[in-house]
């Protein structure tokens, strides 16, 4: 019994020990790999919609475009190099290779769209139009998808590391009750064998088996209480201004493509449409209806409204002036408003994303040397109580 009490009690502190500090190590791994990539995998999401949108605001320009606009789309052409280099070095699965791999051979086809597209729109040859179809084509149908889809695993690679945090230590627990299921045994053999109710070293032995026990599920609560995992939580919130962003991006384009193509624009009206009610649903589980985002989208749809009624009493002019131009109120000042918010709600959003795991992880400092010393000390208790039976008989 002696020699099962000892083994019992070395095994539950190696195995608390191993479990718990395994935590900590899970808090390190997901600030320094699963959130970053989580966010170069947004980067890159949020970059590719606002190159698009960048180039089709330089197209309509018409001509050779304003600087701003220019570095506006080489910034995001930029972001989007990074945010790829940064993916890239942190895949391990093949899947997140073959993704990587695809994004990195379409983002070369698609800027030598765009430079076509540029320069036939400069010498005002109409098949720059088509050049430009082509390759926001493309960031539609292929790259887009694909940084969607990368964004979506590594998001799922925070809220698996965020679980593994915050979730209770089953090994740990299940050790210290056998070792709790123990005590209780040993105790009913000694007061049978010896007539004594009590015995002080198997007491002290289970006494620290309950500390051990206290000080874990009280670490399981304050975890799990430091980390919102919630739907108003910084991860659902992170993922919902990041979609709204890139479909403010994405809605952005349709608003100026449908101007360089000259054409009938119901097909592109109701692409609009159907990505501003996303958006507008995106910001309602963000914000609520007096925040500066959902102000500056109400903004944006009314001076979309503006474009939309020049345009179909030909006053193409006015149209473009209103989509492109510099007045306070054109749907690109507009638009840049609404964009320059989300990007500071998210940035925001990642700080408190950044403290929550930390805080959470921080919780389970010392708990893995704690309960080793503990149960050290159990095993020590248990031989200390029991030797002196032992003696009895020998």
């Amino acid at each position: 019994m002696a020699l099962a009490a000892v083994v019992l009690c070395l095994i539950s502190g190696l195995v608390s020990a191993n479990e718990l500090g395994g935590k900590t190590t899970r808090r390190d791994a997901a600030l320094q790999r699963s959130e970053p990539l989580a966010y170069a995998a947004q980067r890159l999401y949020v970059a590719l919609s606002a190159a698009d949108a960048a180039a089709a605001t330089a197209f309509l320009s018409g001509g050779i475009e304003s600087p701003e606009v220019r570095a506006q789309y080489q910034q995001s052409l930029a972001d989007a190099a990074d945010a790829l280099a940064t993916a890239t070095a942190g895949a391990t699965d093949a899947r997140t290779r073959d993704i990587v791999a695809l994004v990195a051979a379409d983002l070369p086809v698609y800027t030598g769209l765009v430079e076509s597209a540029r320069a036939n729109n400069r010498q005002g040859f109409p098949v720059g139009s088509a050049y430009l179809r082509e390759a926001s084509g493309l960031m539609q149908n292929s790259l887009l998808p694909h940084a969607a889809e990368l964004t979506g695993q590594r998001l799922a690679a925070v809220r698996a590391d965020q679980r593994a945090i915050t979730g209770p230590p089953w090994f740990a627990l299940a050790t210290l009750l056998v070792v709790l299921v123990g005590a209780v045994w040993a105790s009913r053999i000694l007061v049978r064998r010896t007539n004594r109710r009590f015995n002080l070293g198997i007491v002290a032995g289970a006494g620290a088996a309950v500390l051990a026990l206290l000080w874990i599920v009280a670490a399981t609560a304050a975890a799990h209480g430091a980390v919102d995992t919630g739907w108003s939580g910084p991860t659902a919130r992170s993922e919902n201004l990041a979609q709204a962003r890139i479909l403010a991006q994405q809605a952005r384009t349709d608003e100026t493509l449908e101007l360089i193509l000259r054409g009938d624009i119901q097909a592109t009206e109701r692409d609009f449409e159907a990505k501003t009610g996303q958006l507008r649903d995106e910001l309602a589980n963000v914000s609520g209806p007096d925040s500066p985002a959902r102000q500056q989208f109400s903004q944006w749809s009314a001076g979309h409204r503006k474009q939309i009624d020049s345009y179909t009493i030909a006053n193409y002019r006015d149209a473009v002036n209103q989509a492109i131009g510099p007045a306070p109120d054109s749907s690109a000042h507009l638009f840049a408003g609404l964009d320059t918010t989300l990007r500071d709600s998210l940035d925001h959003n990642r700080v408190q994303l950044r403290r929550q795991i930390g805080d959470a992880g921080d919780v389970w400092f010392g708990s893995d040397a704690g309960t080793l010393v503990l149960m050290v000390f159990a095993a020590a208790a248990v031989v200390v109580g029991v030797w002196p039976r032992l003696k009895e008989f020998l």
